[in-house]
């Protein structure tokens, strides 16, 4: 008896404490959560902190702007809907010189990646120590080439030793700073290596042991984060490989283990851009549509690669690669918000949000209904939480499906996302956010008329000390401290070598590995020639005059950067190889072999840093003569007017590199001409933090490769996208800001569910005048809009009424509100082009208290997604174990 009574009475004493541990939560929560802490994964997602999470992650490259442009960018790509930064590590720009560090300015990493964890966003670390990115050595410091009996990316004792002080260096100061998720902090996920299955197979058994000792080396860190690999099909164990391209949803095979998650590194936005490039443009419908595949198809990290591509400053770039990066992203070089890139995906990521808990926890499920036509659903058992993606792959052709009971209509190529499996709140192909157009504007203030240039020209060598019988290879030469190096020799023309016959003449022909060149004959300029980022090497071949005696042949190698991809970079070559002269009477004289030539890396400008202010007084400028190739020009300019972003414009100009006040702008190549007869680039970024206060001079100084240049066509010009517009269908979804989630249930945000063209001026300006309006069958693009057949005859009235001097308008898109019975039996839609400007004087109350009321509407969405995020968390123990072993159905 006495035993059961102690053994009753030890029943209630634990039911005593559960019930005083339940009332106590909040202390044991603590307790709780501190054991969360740090990332862990399943086939399903990332959990971070003991929460699941679905990542909407844009790449952006702390050294492609300045830190005083990272808070805008950062606060834009979360209002986009980005809840993680994805950056690279740039090992060459924090360690230049073997032991010398450098994380100042704009290589300041952990202000970088402080500031993101300031602004409540996740980080994804890119370590390397092989990036890619189009970035000069892909990352790799030049002084690595030269130690002894090193090879890159593979089972190398030297490489390895190198590899494994800089990743401890970096992952060190990251951990010193409790910058990782597991401190606290927001870094979640860590990426070593890059994209090795594309030189793997040229490293036979070396390449798998060195991949395999990567993922152990930060593996042993236990830093409390995964790693990935991405486009690694046979990554390790202990790593996650990850995709990268345009379509992962469909080319990615997924995880090489079922209990990974499926991430996607790099969604790329648009193609990168090469020197002799046209245009080039990706559509946001595709990326939406990628987007929404791949997570229809179990994806749960999606990073948009670039989000905001920048500016490569200096001599950052790879081999050809334009200044400008990824322009074409959702955030502009200038991180102006593009239109409709930024606002669509904006959208794709709300919807996709309302779906997070039949993502998680429901059974995929996939009906296939026609040869283009398809269903993939996420339903939970015994509940009413489901999600559908309804799919027409069709690339010209509209269809009809029919799902639970309901005809969908579906454009071509588009999905439709239902978040509740009934209501369609947002479609791929039919973009109801707003539209823009990039303006550059003339300064009025600072104008290439009162520019007055001073002139530099360099020294032409042409007798330097024979030092080798062949010419030298060009990366060893300027080791990544200049794009240009001198090789000089001579040879010795008797009277009867020259050519007897009138007309005839000699021709020096130079066979070069790449990039370009500059000849001289006996101090006199011959021309230039250039390779291409396909074809990196070419040949001159182009008539010289020679004379009797000693004749001195002085070429300049020129660099557009180092190389960013393959195997064994280390033993990548460029400069000239073969140099010969045709035309003599004594045959072919080759100078390549048994010549001596002469090598001098570096101009005398570069130097003497002629491009500041103090090592400009160590040369003789002289006023404006005749411009000669290999010239430095000097002025000085007045800071642009406002606070506008500012571009200088190098119409008129050939080839060559841009300071302003002593920082490196980028380089420029204006005689590189596209197929469609235009440069590749035309404007290159001047960040304000470049330029001195107001009514401040700026010294602007340019290094010129090519002769004849007109400097007068210079000009600056101020960057806005002041042009704002709409484009949307009356048979457009409304808004999927107009959806939120209830429970299990998709509701509506107001009793007004109508459809809506809504348009945005930029802060503090408003909307002055109305430029095109049509409600029929307008055509065109933002910038470029044209009539069509028919347009109700009070378009523009009915937008003018409702948009002129407002900062933000709605117009409704129904027949109603346009009225006229012009071409009832169409689809219509609504084109707007308006006009944004700052009002001069002081604002309006009433117009500041309308822009206040809207960004706190959108601040408000924003944490009604968050308040639902944070419902569904409570779900997730109840139902991850038992229903997520999701149906592969196909």
């Amino acid at each position: 008896m006495k035993s059961r009574t102690r053994y009753l009475i030890a029943i209630l004493l634990v039911i005593s404490l559960c019930l005083e541990a339940s009332h106590g939560r909040g202390e044991y929560k603590d307790k709780d959560e501190e054991k969360k802490k740090g990332v862990s994964y399943d086939e399903t997602s990332l959990i971070i902190n003991g929460k699941r999470e679905l990542l909407f992650s844009g790449s952006v490259h702390y050294p492609r702007s300045t830190p005083e442009m990272w808070p805008s960018i950062i606060d834009k790509a979360k209002a986009g809907g980005l809840n993680t930064i994805q950056t690279y590590v740039f090992w060459n720009v924090h360690e230049p010189e073997q032991g010398k560090y450098d994380f100042s300015g704009r290589f300041d990493l952990v202000k970088f990646i402080k500031l993101i964890h300031e602004k409540g966003l996740y980080v994804t670390l890119r370590l390397g120590p092989f990036i890619q990115a189009e970035w000069s050595h892909g990352g790799l410091p030049y002084w690595l080439r030269e130690v002894p009996e090193v090879y890159f990316r593979t089972d190398n004792k030297p490489f390895k030793e190198h590899t494994e002080r800089y990743v401890r260096k970096i992952l060190g100061m990251m951990k010193e700073e409790k910058l990782f998720a597991s401190q606290g902090g927001p870094i979640v996920l860590g990426q070593i290596e890059n994209e090795y299955n594309a030189v793997q197979l040229a490293y036979k058994e070396n390449g798998e042991r060195y991949i395999k000792w990567a993922a152990n080396l930060v593996e042993s860190m236990k830093l409390g984060i995964p790693w990935v690999m991405c486009k690694q099909n046979d990554a390790p164990d202990n790593v996650i490989n990850a995709c990268n391209g345009r379509h992962c949803g469909d080319t990615f095979k997924g995880p090489n283990r079922h209990d990974k998650p499926s991430l996607w590194t790099e969604n790329w936005t648009t193609q990168f851009r090469v020197f002799g490039d046209p245009p080039t443009h990706r559509t946001v419908e595709d990326i939406a549509f990628s987007v929404a595949r791949y997570f229809s198809k179990n994806g749960s990290h999606v990073n948009y690669y670039m989000y905001h591509g920048g500016t490569n400053f200096g001599r950052t770039s790879a081999h050809f690669v334009t200044t400008r990066y990824y322009d074409d992203a959702p955030l502009d070089e200038y991180g102006f918000e593009k239109e409709p890139k930024y606002g669509h995906l904006r959208h794709v990521h709300r919807a996709l949000r309302l779906c997070k808990k039949a993502l998680f926890w429901g059974q995929l499920r996939v009906q296939k209904l026609g040869p283009d036509t398809e269903v993939r659903y996420h339903e939970q058992p015994g509940t009413k939480v489901c999600a559908a993606f309804l799919s027409n792959n069709n690339t010209r052709e509209t269809n009809t499906i029919k799902f639970n009971g309901q005809n969908y209509v579906l454009p071509s190529r588009s999905i439709s996302i239902l978040p509740d499996c009934k209501t369609v709140v947002y479609n791929t192909a039919q973009i109801v956010a707003q539209h823009s157009w990039r303006n550059f504007v003339k300064s009025e203030k600072t104008t290439s008329k009162g520019l007055k240039f001073e002139m530099f020209h360099e020294n032409i060598a042409s007798k330097l000390g024979g030092d080798s019988l062949i010419p030298g290879e060009l990366y060893f030469l300027t080791k990544d401290k200049t794009d240009y190096a001198w090789y000089t020799s001579s040879i010795k023309i008797e009277e009867d070598d020259l050519p007897d016959k009138k007309g005839s003449k000699t021709i020096l022909r130079v066979a070069s590995l790449g990039h370009a060149l500059i000849v001289y004959v006996n101090g006199e300029y011959a021309g230039n020639a250039h390779g291409s980022h396909e074809m990196k090497s070419f040949v001159f071949e182009k008539p010289i005059n020679l004379k009797t005696g000693d004749n001195h042949i002085s070429i300049m190698g020129v660099l557009t950067g180092l190389p960013d991809s393959g195997s064994y970079m280390e033993h990548r070559y460029a400069g000239p190889r073969a140099v010969s002269i045709i035309g003599l009477k004594s045959g072919t004289r080759d100078l390549t072999e048994n010549n001596e030539w002469g090598h001098l890396a570096g101009l005398e400008g570069e130097k003497k840093e002629v491009y500041t202010e103090k090592g400009s007084k160590k040369v003789q400028w002289e006023k404006d003569g005749e411009r000669k190739p290999l010239t430095w020009y000097k002025t000085y300019f007045e800071t642009p007017e406002e606070e506008n972003t500012v571009a200088i414009r190098m119409k008129g100009m050939g080839k060559g590199l841009i300071w302003v006040n002593g920082n490196g702008v980028g380089r420029y190549w204006m005689s590189f001409l596209s197929p469609l007869g235009e440069p590749t680039q035309t404007e290159y970024h001047i960040p304000r933090s470049f330029m001195k206060e107001k009514k401040k001079k700026n010294m602007l100084v340019i290094l010129e490769e090519e002769p004849g240049v007109k400097l007068e066509a210079i000009d600056f010009v101020l960057v806005n996208r002041d042009t704002i517009c709409s484009y949307v269908g009356e048979n457009y979804p409304v808004s999927v800001k107009s959806w939120k989630r209830e429970g299990q249930k998709i509701v509506s945000r107001s009793k007004d569910m109508k459809l809506r063209a809504v348009m945005k001026c930029p802060p503090e300006k408003h909307m002055v005048a109305v430029e095109f309006a049509s409600f029929g069958d307008p055509t065109g693009t933002c910038g470029n809009f044209t009539m069509g057949k028919c347009s109700a005859s009070k378009s523009k009235e009915v937008v003018e009424k409702t948009c002129l001097g407002k900062n933000r308008c709605s117009i409704v898109v129904a027949r109603e509100t346009f009225g006229g019975k012009e071409c009832s039996e169409i689809v219509k839609t609504l084109a707007v082009q308006v006009k944004c400007e700052k009002i001069q004087g002081k604002e309006d109350d009433k117009k500041k208290k309308e822009d206040k009321e809207e960004e706190d509407d959108e601040e408000q969405d924003d944490d009604d997604d968050e308040e639902e995020e944070d419902e569904e968390e409570g779900d997730e123990n109840k139902y991850v174990k038992d229903t997520k072993k999701k149906n592969q159905d196909t």
